[in-house]
């Protein structure tokens, strides 16, 4: 069995919950954006210089690294833009927990990063909207006159951010191992089911 699970999800669905959840309950290192953003720092970046290459790459459109860096040439780091460094940094971070062997990752295109590795788990968590936006309201505390527009537009900025930087599309169940609807079950129950599938999981073909 590998312990090395990405988890993407959409805005409120309680992803980031059951990732903590699960961390716990095999015993491996959590790791969210507040983690890895911490590792990213110790490159060098400041905290400002980071947020603000997220939401650049949040507000865009364009293709992004995926072929024009990762897939060919490691060397044309040095004609990167701020903003591409920092991704690259956050890129290398991701690769160091996975040479760790065991982590949960939520966010972050780890899917992406990691999608030579064999054995990794990837998860996406969605849900309703109207029970996304009830847990924005009462988990987060955030309350807008169209919360229907925040929900969505937060999630807008989730698939730039990960299309600009890969070339994917979001969401697309060809790059998960899981689907999970967690309108249905709770935070507890979508860890007991990622569990399961990676205790059960046929490993010897890949």
């Amino acid at each position: 069995m590998k312990k090395l699970i990405t988890i993407s999800r959409e805005y409120g669905s309680g992803g980031l919950k059951a990732g903590k959840i699960l961390a716990e309950k095999l015993g491996i290192p959590f790791y969210d954006r507040e983690e890895i953003f911490k590792k990213i720092e110790e490159q060098g970046y400041s905290r400002e210089m980071i947020e603000t290459a997220e939401t650049k790459a949040k507000n865009g459109f364009s293709y992004g690294l995926g072929s024009a860096l990762f897939r060919t040439d490691y060397t044309a780091a040095g004609n990167l833009s701020v903003n591409e460094k920092i991704f690259l940094a956050n890129y290398n971070v991701v690769k160091e927990i996975c040479a760790s062997g065991e982590g949960v990752i939520v966010g972050r295109c780890a899917d992406y990063i990691l999608d030579d590795v064999p054995g990794v788990t990837n998860v996406f968590v969605y849900a309703e909207l109207e029970d996304r936006i009830k847990k924005v309201k009462e988990d987060y505390g955030i309350e807008y006159d169209n919360m229907e527009k925040y929900v969505k537009d937060y999630d807008k900025g989730r698939a730039n951010y990960y299309h600009y930087h890969t070339g994917r599309k979001w969401g697309d169940f060809h790059y998960y191992n899981l689907m999970i609807n967690s309108s249905y079950i709770s935070a507890d129950e979508i860890a007991n089911l990622i569990q399961s599938y990676i205790e059960n999981r046929d490993y010897d073909e890949e």
